[in-house]
């Protein structure tokens, strides 16, 4: 899908849990943008140059979609890249198993080490926030990841009340008991994608 159907998706999905006579404070959406330098491949020598991919254009085209949308704000964090690269897990095992060796490893083996850095970091202080200044009384977040285990709990005490979407994902057992309610949203363009799938 384009980057402007996919904001369109995620701007549903986030409607979809105000419901009746709630309002919607704000959609906070939070990323990083992409990576746009240039590196060598350590096996193939060759220049790889990411901000030429496809990623890159659609993350980029994916943030001018969504700052378009109404009451929607971006949290943009950074990417930490040490310019380290490492070798897919996969093929580790292969190794490690004699099933390959060093010499049969190809370009498309390893991957350059690249991290998020500061998102949790916003996502906490949002959700305090929001909490303490009293401006929502409900609070969607969608993921599963239990690094927001305290920010969860500290809505909570607040009054607030805290509903965890993970997208028909896994959900860390953490956050069960730190949440109000689960529920996930699939707008009916992906139920209609995914049944055709099944035939």
């Amino acid at each position: 899908m384009s980057a402007e159907a996919v904001a369109d998706i995620m701007y549903t999905m986030a409607h979809s849990h105000v419901g009746g006579n709630n309002i919607l404070y704000r959609i906070f959406y939070y990323d990083c943008k992409p990576l746009g330098k240039k590196f060598h491949n350590p096996i193939s020598n060759k220049v790889v140059d990411f901000s030429k991919t496809y990623e890159y254009k659609f993350r980029n085209d994916l943030f001018e979609a969504l700052k378009k949308k109404r009451k929607v704000a971006l949290r943009l964090g950074n990417l930490k890249d040490n310019g380290q690269w490492q070798i897919y897990s996969s093929k580790v095992k292969e190794l490690l198993k004699g099933i390959t060796d060093i010499s049969s490893l190809t370009e498309n083996d390893v991957y350059l080490n690249i991290r998020q850095k500061g998102i949790d970091m916003k996502i906490g202080v949002d959700i305090a926030s929001l909490s303490l200044k009293r401006f929502v009384d409900t609070i969607v977040l969608f993921s599963g990841d239990a690094d927001f285990v305290p920010a969860a709990k500290l809505a909570r005490r607040e009054g607030v009340d805290f509903i965890l979407d993970p997208m028909n994902a896994n959900v860390d057992p953490q956050l069960f008991e730190h949440v109000d309610g689960m529920k996930s949203v699939t707008p009916p363009i992906l139920k209609r994608k995914s049944q055709n799938e099944k035939y």
